[in-house]
């Protein structure tokens, strides 16, 4: 059966995995010389559990399952050592990969070592390579000749960025020194210790050689990589302390963060609503957030029968992850484009991203039982049934896992099974990310606020990234390959300024490297450089001025509100704080609500224009499709005359149809002004987005439903639904319901769902808002639904997450409750029902009370 989200959530809490700390502590603090009497065993154990991860076992080996693994293993340690051998100069290790000013250079230099040593510890790769000791020798003779010219030299090395000098090059190298470690220890019993030495001293954003907890540098996923890399590095020395410490910071990163009561003011970290943030206030799940994944998932392998720790208080933390926190953003195996930062702009696809979730999730199998390892073994054949792009085994990092993954699949006890329902609800409150799924759909909301950053740039990444955190969603339909509706090819082809669900000014944009010619505003005097405080709060993540973003969430019902504001950047700009060649940019104005119900998602907006002046475009839905896919557009006036085709006119509704992945999406038009229906052939480069993408062209359709106001247009609003799926008969029917406005301006936005027995509200400013039934005091959102058994269910949000208390009036005969959160309280009031809500400290978490 499912595992239930909000019970793996809190299946170890924060205060139990911190509690394991001490003793860690303690035992990285006995005396040198003086170490457990089972530190010898935990090293060998640690050691052997870590190469049977890369490397595999005999007995996993000799499966044809693992067939492609392990030939892959040795092709490319074969294309390596063909690359050293063609190596030429003094500043060369591998054909090509010339050193000396590179950073990252010197870290795949790091990374050909490792791939090469890896295939001699992998049982069943070719007898030249498995167990080679000629290759042995020139890999270790490659790790010395990288530290004597490019490595060893503290005062020339750290250049470029740091990422690859604290945890590329000690990834590589460490996990190097772990598989060559009987090979080393006889025959060059000095080098792993200079390495580790020299690993300590690029720990510059550290402390003494180092973690530094209250680094800035040292959170989250780059945390976990840092303390991984130190527990191999204490394994291959036999350093019990070293091992112990890093265990020790590592578990900080496990632990749900407290936005009240930060630990090291981290915010880095998964939430208890299952959010994931990277780089401060970046939402990161999809990326930073899958790579931590992988690596607590790693940690409990190696821990696997050592005395560090019993590795189940890991895993209850990992299944939390996966229920809570990722599966909510998977969609027939496809990573939701929401949460992946500036990684939108690779050319991996969404499927490849979930792989390797796919990887971890089996692997967690292997360390549960009974119900927790039928659910989780039942999700990874769901995501393998339902994807377009299924897994490829061969590209799991162990074939330990190749093998588990295959006896999986064969196991016919295990059921293939969601571990969403097929309606389902998420608001990542922490992160301002929705998440609406139903049978046929899924819908993904990205919004920005003071505590979360309107999108990420970084390294001539996501060039273009200015409106993905403005209101811009992704509309995701069963049965598509999704890498035709999204992924990269749609960043690159769609304009930045004509996202789905964005409001943007007219105006040109120029990306970092065109204002700046470098990958970042290069001011050093002013505290400007590639990694600095000012890069990241100005240019690279800027958050929103306006904290009001979030919603209620009612079963499986969502709503949610939010009000565009300019970005971090440009309030300091016009505050005096930032120079006068560094370029800012206004947005322009808008206040917006979802409501996210069963056949559509209901959208009003409010207070739509400009204050300069400036031409605006609120762009209702875009999609792309082949150059050649059979799209049609048919709709209706509201007069009642047919539609078909672009244009600009007064429509009641219109329908995007693509023959060719058998998709369609509806649009009923509720309220403002003519739309604009546009269908144009795009084709770009997709270095456009991204510098070091190839320089290949994406040609696709690209469709566009808009409402355009000129220059000087007074600030107007709108309404409109979006319809998976839809058919025309279904569109005709929104003329006469069930859907009703009941208010769309820039303080209340209010809609009603007659079949659905639903009435929801968004508040945006002080003082008392009506809607129908409902009286609202300040900002909130509510959603109201009378249900079948005659009661009546509530759920009341603080969407600012910075009030105390939010009370709603229900008007009509009396209520008492039912059931209510922990917070709600419910009184008989002249008139009618009062529900008072602490919120202090929630979060924009949702209180849901059920009344009669």
């Amino acid at each position: 059966m499912p595992i239930s989200r909000r019970a793996l959530l809190s299946t170890v809490p924060s205060a139990a995995l911190l509690a394991l700390v001490p003793a860690l502590h303690a035992r990285a603090a006995e005396p040198a010389g003086v170490r457990p009497a089972d530190a010898a065993a935990d090293r060998a154990a640690l050691l052997a559990n870590t190469v049977a991860i890369f490397a595999g076992t005999a007995q996993s080996n000799a499966r044809p399952e693992t067939a492609a693994k392990t030939a892959s293993i040795a092709s490319t340690a074969r294309s390596h050592l063909a690359a050293m051998d063609a190596a030429s100069g003094p500043s060369e290790l591998f054909h090509g990969v010339t050193l000396g000013t590179s950073d990252p250079n010197l870290t795949t230099s790091f990374q050909y070592l490792y791939e090469i040593a890896l295939a001699t510890r992998t049982p069943g790769a070719p007898s030249d390579l498995s167990g080679s000791t000629d290759v042995q020798t020139r890999v270790a003779d490659g790790l010395t000749w990288l530290y004597d010219h490019f490595y060893g030299d503290q005062a020339q090395g750290y250049y470029g960025n740091w990422f690859n000098w604290e945890i590329g090059i000690p990834t590589y190298a460490a996990k190097t020194l772990v598989l060559l470690d009987d090979f080393l220890t006889a025959n060059r019993p000095g080098l792993s210790a200079t390495y580790v030495a020299a690993m300590d001293g690029y720990l510059r954003n550290g402390k003494n050689g180092d973690v530094d907890l209250d680094s800035r540098f040292h959170t989250g996923a780059n945390l976990a990589d840092i303390t991984t890399n130190r527990i191999l590095q204490g394994a291959v020395l036999g350093d019990d302390a070293r091992i112990a410490k890093a265990l020790a910071d590592q578990l900080t990163v496990y632990a749900a963060i407290d936005p009240y009561h930060l630990q090291h003011d981290v915010t880095d970290g998964f939430y208890a609503d299952g959010s994931f943030i990277q780089h401060a206030s970046v939402a990161y799940t999809g990326s930073y957030g899958s790579g931590l994944l992988t690596r607590i998932v790693q940690t409990i392998k190696m821990l696997d029968g050592t005395g560090y720790m019993t590795g189940g208080e890991l895993v209850g933390v990992v299944q939390g992850w996966v229920s809570g926190a990722f599966a909510p953003l998977i969609f027939e195996g496809w990573m939701m484009e929401t949460v992946k930062g500036r990684a939108v702009s690779r050319t991996g696809t969404g499927y490849a991203d979930v792989a390797t979730i796919v990887e971890a999730v089996v692997d967690l199998t292997g360390y549960t039982t009974g119900d927790d390892a039928a659910a989780l073994g039942g999700y990874a054949k769901y995501v393998r049934q339902t994807s377009r792009s299924a897994p490829d085994p061969a590209r799991f990092t162990s074939p330990v896992t190749v093998v588990r993954y295959a006896d999986l699949l064969a196991d016919t006890a295990v059921t293939a099974r969601d571990l969403n329902a097929a309606a389902q609800h998420t608001a990542f409150a922490a992160m301002d990310r929705s998440i609406h799924r139903r049978p046929g759909y899924a819908f993904a909301l990205s919004r920005s606020s003071t505590r979360i950053s309107g999108y990420e740039y970084m390294s001539g990444e996501n060039l273009m990234p200015w409106f993905q955190g403005a209101g811009a969603h992704y509309l995701y339909l069963a049965g598509q390959d999704q890498t035709q509706a999204f992924g990269i090819d749609y960043f690159t082809t769609v304009s930045p300024y004509a996202l789905g669900g964005v409001t943007a000014p007219v105006e040109e944009r120029r990306t970092v490297p065109e204002l700046y010619g470098t990958a970042w505003y290069d001011n050093p005097d002013l505290g400007f450089t590639s990694s600095s405080v000012s890069q990241n709060t100005y240019v690279y993540f800027p958050l929103s001025t306006n904290a009001h973003s979030g919603g209620a969430r009612l079963g499986a019902y969502g709503s949610a509100g939010w009000v565009q504001s300019d970005d971090a950047a440009y309030a300091a700009k016009q505050a005096g704080l930032l120079p006068d060649d560094f370029v800012v940019y206004r947005n322009a104005d808008a206040t917006k609500s979802w409501f996210m119900l069963d056949d559509e998602i209901v959208v009003l907006a409010a207070g739509v224009g400009d204050g300069a002046g400036r031409a605006v475009t609120t762009t209702l839905d875009t999609r792309i499709a082949g150059p050649s896919a059979p799209v049609t557009l048919t709709g209706r006036l509201r007069g009642g005359a047919p539609w078909s085709g672009t244009g600009t006119g007064p429509l009641a509704w219109l329908r995007y149809a693509d023959a060719a992945q058998g998709t369609a999406v509806g649009y009923a038009f509720l309220d403002g002004p003519d739309p604009t229906v546009a269908l144009r052939q795009v084709s770009r480069s997709r270095q456009v987005v991204r510098t070091s993408n190839p320089d290949t062209a994406a040609a696709k359709q690209v469709f566009s439903v808009a409402v355009e106001q000129p220059a000087g247009a007074a600030h107007t609003s709108l309404a409109y639904a979006l319809v998976p799926h839809a058919t025309e008969d279904a569109l005709a029917g929104y003329a006469r319901g069930p859907l009703s406005v009941l208010a769309n301006t820039t303080r209340l936005q209010a809609v009603r769902h007659t079949r659905l027995g639903l009435l929801a509200a968004n508040a945006f400013t002080d003082g008392t808002h009506h809607a129908e039934r409902l009286t609202l005091d300040g900002p909130a959102s509510v959603i109201l639904r009378e249900e079948r058994d005659g009661t009546t269910s509530l759920a009341v949000a603080d969407p600012t997450t910075g009030r105390d208390a939010v009370s709603v009036l229900v008007h009509g005969r009396a209520l008492q409750a039912v059931s209510a959160d922990e917070g709600v309280a419910v009184r008989r009031v002249a008139g009618g029902t009062r529900i008072d809500v602490t919120t202090r400290q929630a979060y924009g978490r949702s209180f849901q009370a059920v009344l009669r």
